[in-house]
């Protein structure tokens, strides 16, 4: 077999024998990793304090539960992400390589592509949705200072594709912003991050107490709607409940490898994982339901959009410097979860070509042309989306973890994820190897069956798929992992015997 020489640009790539097609700068095994706890305790901060994990939290204390049952379910929901987390994020943090990289364990150094892609496009709804919700804040903050922008703000009267014209000239500013932050590069972001989190908890916490000492502690109520389910009727809710969290976070904890790399030791990584996600979550979302319930004495309705709840204050200089916090806030979850994922994937496609750079400036671009502002409009459009992307990231991640735990038994090649050679562990049938792609085209057909069934146009259940649609996430992960370690007996005992 022919390969392509290196060219004089990509020197290294001759040094370490890694083929052209496979590396560049970007991709390959990052010397020296020295990301701390502290560092991925801030990213899941930031992932947590955003806009969209205030809407999405607060949606679930609407769901007809006592507070104490949805706190149950948001807690055992981001334990599973927790413990998830650690799970994908070893392979990459022992390598040194991003996620795409590293599915090319399982999927052949060319079938990786396939996840690569998966993963790029569903960041490029993300982020689109991400920026939306961000520049909401944009929106307000031109309305409070400028009222006589009303008119450019109503999508009938000044508007196209379902937003308003001071809509997209938010949506543009919010683009900019975050391009502007992620062109400085990996370092640039680390940094950015590490402030965002702290930041907007502080204006969380100034907000809360100013709503409940308006309000009382007296007329506050942790319940959001009226109580519905008790005993084992809240059972099925509850399971639903734990399912959209762990939806919301299959996202950043399937391409979690694309930071773990940079973390200097696991020990690291889940010291990170456990203060940011159950710990962070928790306070969050406690802080979160505090604060919109007391948004209904203060003003007198229920509130659950923080920047919406930020503008009804009557200090112009209170809701700037809250609306810019959640602006900043946004910006960092956003370029952490939604930039550099798919900077990685769609560089992994062709990397000589596509820089990481690049790669992401092609998810920008994307993330308009899905008029995102459709996909995230109100619960039950929030929860459709959650679960149909659940529905495609669930069977790559069933995959990853099946392969390196299960087949492999947590021993990775690394030379060999950069080889186009025949013979080598990860060229399988010309790059590719079958039982990953079948898997997880077939995971994905499978679990996006209950969610086209619940949402076809005459309400009809059919056979019980409404309940079953909102664990997409899980039904993916189950077929994704089983139907490969069905697929690849003969490989797990030839590393069985190996090891």
């Amino acid at each position: 077999m022919t390969t392509t020489p290196a060219p004089a640009s990509a020197m290294y790539d001759a040094e370490l024998g890694y083929h052209t097609r496979l590396t560049n700068d970007d991709l390959k095994p990052l010397v020296p990793q020295t990301w701390s706890g502290y560092n991925i305790f801030a990213f899941w901060m930031s992932d947590v304090h955003s806009v969209g994990g205030y809407v999405t939290a607060g949606s679930l204390f609407a769901l007809g539960l006592t507070s104490w049952q949805v706190l149950v379910a948001l807690v055992v929901g981001i334990i599973v992400v927790n413990v998830f987390a650690n799970l994908v994020a070893k392979p990459s943090q022992v390598a040194g390589v991003p996620y795409p990289v590293i599915c090319r364990a399982p999927f052949g150094v060319l079938g990786a592509n396939v996840p690569a892609i998966i993963r790029g496009l569903i960041a490029v709804a993300w982020y689109g949705i991400q920026t939306y919700l961000a520049s909401n804040a944009f929106v307000v903050l031109g309305l409070k200072l400028w009222p006589s922008l009303a008119p450019w703000a109503d999508v009938d009267q000044h508007g196209f594709l379902g937003l308003s014209t001071l809509g997209w000239g938010a949506f543009a500013i919010m683009w900019v912003l975050q391009a502007i932050v992620f062109w400085r590069g990996m370092e640039a972001i680390r940094k950015f991050i590490d402030f965002c989190g702290p930041a907007v908890y502080l204006v969380m916490l100034v907000l809360a107490i100013y709503l409940v000492t308006k309000a009382g502690w007296s007329n506050i109520s942790l319940n959001l709607g009226s109580v519905e389910y008790s005993g084992w009727s809240s059972v099925p809710v509850m399971l639903g409940a734990i399912a959209l969290v762990v939806s919301y976070f299959s996202g950043p904890m399937l391409n979690f490898g694309d930071f773990s790399r940079y973390a200097k030791s696991m020990k690291a990584v889940r010291t990170g994982n456990f203060l940011g996600l159950p710990i962070n979550f928790l306070f969050f979302s406690v802080l979160t339901v505090v604060t919109a319930s007391a948004t209904l004495p203060v003003y007198g309705k229920l509130i659950t959009d923080p920047v919406e709840t930020v503008a009804q204050m009557d200090s112009v200089t209170a809701v700037v410097l809250g609306l810019l916090t959640f602006i900043v806030a946004t910006i960092g979850i956003n370029i952490v979860a939604n930039f550099v994922s798919p900077a990685f994937d769609f560089s992994n496609v062709d990397p000589q070509r596509i820089s990481w750079r690049a790669g992401g400036m092609i998810a920008a671009v994307g993330s308009v042309l899905i008029t995102p502002w459709n996909l995230y409009n109100n619960p039950d459009v929030i929860h459709y989306t959650l679960e149909t992307l659940g529905a495609f990231i669930g069977p790559l991640f069933g995959v990853l973890i099946a392969d390196y735990y299960f087949v492999r038994k947590q021993r990775v090649d690394v030379d060999a994820l950069f080889s186009m050679e025949e013979g080598k562990p990860y060229w399988y049938r010309n790059g590719v190897n079958p039982p990953a792609v079948v898997a997880t085209f077939v995971g994905a057909i499978i679990a996006m069956f209950p969610v086209i069934t619940k949402a076809h146009p005459f309400g009809i259940d059919i056979w019980g798929m409404t309940g079953a649609s909102q664990y997409s996430w899980f039904i993916g992960v189950a077929v994704g992992f089983g139907l490969y370690l069905a697929m690849t007996g003969s490989l797990r005992r030839q590393y069985a015997m190996a090891g």
